[in-house]
């Protein structure tokens, strides 16, 4: 596997196929209408910056992280970034395809001029969060707030 050649881009529309494909094999879910609303907001003209992003293996979509950017929203007065949405195509995983992801976005982003970088997982995913902890990741120290709608 390591003679195939890997290419990092940033995200277009043609690749909705391959991410739904590779979210229904991870999430065992089909989330088409998710991610055609998620593309269509990253792909507007009018969206600040794509920072999304892809792995291609020999000219097919192996994995995909997606984040956004932001100037100063939620009063914090500094850039920062998130990380909402990464998979690997099965085939493809335990190759360092999500690290090498994780390390071209932060790339990107500290271009970008990026001071920190957030993701969310929830408590009980361990594997994810042994992912992000070996990718330097730690517990920030902003809250996440949730209110029940009832």
């Amino acid at each position: 596997m390591a003679d195939q050649k890997r290419v990092m881009r940033v995200l277009k529309q043609d690749d909705l196929n391959a991410i739904v494909e590779i979210d229904a094999a991870g999430s065992k879910q089909n989330r088409r209408d998710y991610y055609e609303r998620k593309l269509d907001a990253i792909l507007n003209p009018k969206h600040n910056i794509n920072a999304s992003i892809v792995c291609e293996i020999d000219g097919k979509v192996a994995g995909f992280v997606m984040g956004d950017i932001y100037f100063g929203e939620f009063g914090i007065p500094e850039t920062t970034a998130t990380i909402d949405t990464i998979g690997v195509d099965p085939r493809f995983q335990n190759r360092g395809v999500a690290s090498e992801l994780l390390d071209q976005f932060m790339m990107n982003m500290k271009a970008a001029g990026v001071n920190k970088v957030y993701t969310l997982v929830n408590w009980d995913d361990f594997a994810l969060e042994k992912f992000f902890s070996r990718q330097r990741f730690s517990p920030s120290k902003r809250i996440n707030l949730e209110y029940t709608v009832s």
